[in-house]
């Protein structure tokens, strides 16, 4: 047992240009995990400015859709659109001019205007063709 003690002194004692190796060892794992800190607080930073973008943007969103049912309620209004189907020569339907379930049958089809006449296309008469130039030589 000796033997193991005096063995983990010796390496516990080993240096290497005056500093022990253990604390070689202990100074390279602080530095990796000051690195790793640095790592992660760069990426919460990253993140936190890409959600601050995104409730940005969320915050834009709602604005737009407040306008854009402002702007709805205002082309709903009755008064706008019965001032437009006015103007249009659009009225109320005559309650007298409703059908029946009855006068269904009676009633006539109202035929399609005839399609408008198609003009025949105009051929184009063939232009005469250009004289080549000739190579020069």
């Amino acid at each position: 047992m000796s033997s193991a003690v005096a063995t983990l002194n010796r390496l516990y004692s080993w240096k290497i240009r005056g500093v022990r190796w253990v604390e070689i060892i202990g100074v390279m794992l602080v530095a990796a995990m000051v690195f790793s800190v640095y790592l992660a607080k760069a990426a919460a930073a990253r993140e936190s400015a890409r959600i601050t973008d995104l409730e940005r943007q969320i915050t834009d969103n709602g604005q737009r859709v407040r306008l854009l049912r402002a702007e709805v309620a205002r082309l709903e209004q009755p008064g706008r659109l019965e001032a437009l189907s006015r103007g249009a020569g659009l009225g109320p339907v005559d309650v007298h001019r409703q059908a029946t379930e009855e006068s269904l049958p009676t009633l006539v089809a109202v035929p399609a205007p005839p399609p408008a006449p198609v003009a025949a296309p105009v051929e184009a008469a063939p232009e005469p063709a250009a004289p080549l130039a000739e190579p020069a030589q």
